[in-house]
C-alpha cells in the first residue's frame, strides 16, 4: 500500500471516528437535555461533511508530490466543484 493510500485511509478513519463520537455524545446530551448538545451535533455533521473534502485535499498534495500532473489537475477540479456546490448551497439558502 502506498503512502498516499495509507494517508487517505487515516484521514477518512479520523473523520468518521471524530464525527461519530461528536454525534453520539451530542445525541446522548440531547436526550439528557444537557447544554452543548446542539454544538456537538453540528460539529459532528460538519466533520462528516468535511471528511471527503479533506480526502480530496490530501489526494491533491499526494499527486503533486508524485508529480502526477494529470491527477493533480483532475482532483483540483473536483475540489473546486465541491467548494462551488457549498457556496451555491449557502447562496440558495440565503434566498429562501
Amino acid at each position: 500500500m502506498s503512502w498516499l493510500e495509507r494517508t487517505i485511509g487515516a484521514v477518512l478513519r479520523a473523520g468518521v471516528i471524530a464525527s461519530s463520537l461528536a454525534l453520539a455524545v451530542g445525541l446522548l446530551l440531547q436526550f439528557m437535555h444537557a447544554p452543548g448538545a446542539q454544538l456537538l451535533l453540528h460539529a459532528g455533521i460538519l466533520t462528516l461533511l468535511a471528511t471527503p473534502v479533506a480526502r480530496v485535499v490530501v489526494s491533491i498534495v499526494g499527486y503533486i508530490h508524485e508529480r502526477d500532473w494529470t491527477f493533480s489537475t483532475l482532483t483540483a477540479i473536483v475540489l473546486l466543484e465541491l467548494l462551488a456546490s457549498a457556496v451555491a448551497a449557502l447562496v440558495f439558502k440565503k434566498h429562501l
